[in-house]
């Protein structure tokens, strides 16, 4: 390794995509001396090395080899831990200016197969179909069993405008199904913006990237230009999250100054952070993005829209509005990614993404293997859900909600929609895909209705309100 200082990118708040969207954050991590060396088990290792040099049936360089043991240490860690060989980690450290080659799929790991977490709006995989709870067995004719995330999303880059074929299976569908796609060049458009129902400001955010806290900042901006909207909706459904400053920016745009957004806790002194509502921490050093916002953006009634897509910084900014009682959260329980990766360079070219600490919302919450939970539960569509309800408890070697534990494989218990009371699905149609902010988008209607102190139709929902647990 050359003697040049390398540096620590940081802190990261989503998984591998498709394409490959590695979103990092903003806190150096040192690299530390490391305890002493167990003697016994290196001894082993160079045995088993030496007995697969020696003995296998083909030839393997010694690269190869080591490579494979460094993957393998890292993906038995938990579903986000894991090698980024040259070109991962040349893609992620470009990715998060919002511009990247792929399909736009955000990804994990389930029974030894790629997971979709939640496909980026506007990219090829969503306009294709793809779905969050995809597990795509094959790439063209490769198929995804035991593949590390690297090496999948590896097959599914490629050249722009050239095809890859997934073949997937679905929830509720007996055949796998073939998806063709064409890759091309990702763009995502970070937040968009419009008025519904005349003065109720509408914000989306599809990803949190280097500029979502600046670009949110002037969408408020310019919502005011022809009316002061009476009441904010904030859509973070099928966000995977991205960039802990842009999660801490964006919560601070709604909540008074030096508010706590949210605390990381981790067996090293440095993973144990506390980060606030304040300049220090979401402009890291550059003009305050935030100043001069419309005062309406921190009084007027306020929803936050998720749903099972919704991970990470989304699930920090939810949390953190929720609890200062800033926002009612309406949707579906998020995707539970309640852990902080860092990325440790190794060479110039070469890194580990490493799980090193949960994070934690203002009143100590953690989110892990459990989600936010919506103060009021409101399905997908009027017919019921459309996205499959995949998250990380579902993960193979997902860590426990517990500070200590890992591997949690729980499920979710569904509860009753009033107590002692269950709602049986009515409809019989099956949900149609539809776009979000745009007509035909239940939750959001359901959004207005509540702001307008309407009633609320939640669909045919099958679990319990937590607005009656909390």
């Amino acid at each position: 390794m050359s003697s040049r200082k390398l540096r620590t990118v940081g802190l990261i708040c989503t998984g591998l995509v498709a394409g490959l969207l590695l979103s990092v954050g903003i806190s150096a991590v040192a690299q530390r001396a490391s305890a002493p060396l167990p003697l016994d088990e290196l001894r082993q290792f160079s045995n088993v090395f030496a007995a697969i040099k020696n003995n296998y049936v083909e030839d393997v360089s010694d690269q190869e080899l080591i490579k494979s043991a460094i993957s393998g240490m890292l993906s038995d860690l938990d579903p986000h831990s894991a090698f980024l060989d040259a070109d991962a980690f040349r893609d992620m450290r470009t990715s998060t200016q919002g511009q990247f080659g792929g399909l736009g799929i955000e990804i994990g790991t389930e029974d030894g197969f790629v997971k979709v977490i939640s496909p980026i709006e506007d990219t090829p995989a969503e306009r294709a179909g793809m779905r969050a709870g995809d597990l795509i067995i094959a790439v063209d004719d490769t198929s995804t069993k035991g593949m590390s995330l690297t090496d999948a999303v590896k097959l599914m880059r490629g050249p722009v405008k050239t095809p890859v074929s997934l073949t997937v299976m679905r929830q509720g569908q007996a055949q796998p199904i073939v998806v063709n796609l064409v890759r091309d060049i990702i763009k995502v458009r970070s937040v968009r913006s419009q008025l519904v129902d005349e003065d109720i400001a509408y914000v989306r955010i599809a990803q949190f990237q280097e500029r979502t806290g600046s670009d949110l900042a002037q969408h408020l901006k310019d919502l005011s230009k022809d009316v002061t909207p009476r009441a904010m909706i904030l859509d973070l459904r099928n966000d995977p999250g991205g960039l802990l400053s842009g999660a801490i920016g964006v919560s601070a745009a709604f909540l008074p100054p030096d508010k706590l957004v949210v605390s990381t806790d981790g067996r090293a002194p440095d993973a144990r952070r506390r980060y606030l509502a304040n300049p220090v921490d979401y402009a890291r050093g550059e003009s305050d993005y935030l100043v001069g916002l419309p005062d309406w953006v921190k009084t007027v009634p306020m929803v936050v829209l998720v749903n099972a897509g919704s991970a990470s910084a989304s699930e920090i900014v939810a949390g953190a509005l929720q609890d200062h009682d800033r926002a009612t959260i309406i949707g579906n329980q998020t995707f539970g990614k309640g852990s902080v990766q860092v990325i440790l360079p190794m060479t110039h070219e070469t890194a580990i993404k490493l799980t090193t600490s949960r994070y934690y919302t203002p009143s100590g919450r953690s989110i892990q293997a459990k989600g936010i939970e919506p103060d009021i539960v409101v399905t997908d569509t009027e017919v019921g859900d459309l996205f499959t309800v995949v998250r990380e408890a579902d993960l193979t070697k997902a860590l426990d909600n517990n500070r200590g534990s890992r591997r949690s494989q729980e499920a979710h218990p569904v509860l009753p929609a009033e107590p002692g009371e269950i709602l049986e699905p009515e409809a019989t149609e099956q949900p149609q895909p539809f776009r979000f902010g745009e007509p035909g988008d239940f939750q959001l209607q359901q959004a207005i209705n509540f702001l307008n102190n309407e009633p609320v139709d939640r669909g045919p929902v099958n679990t319990l309100s937590t607005a009656q647990q909390r």
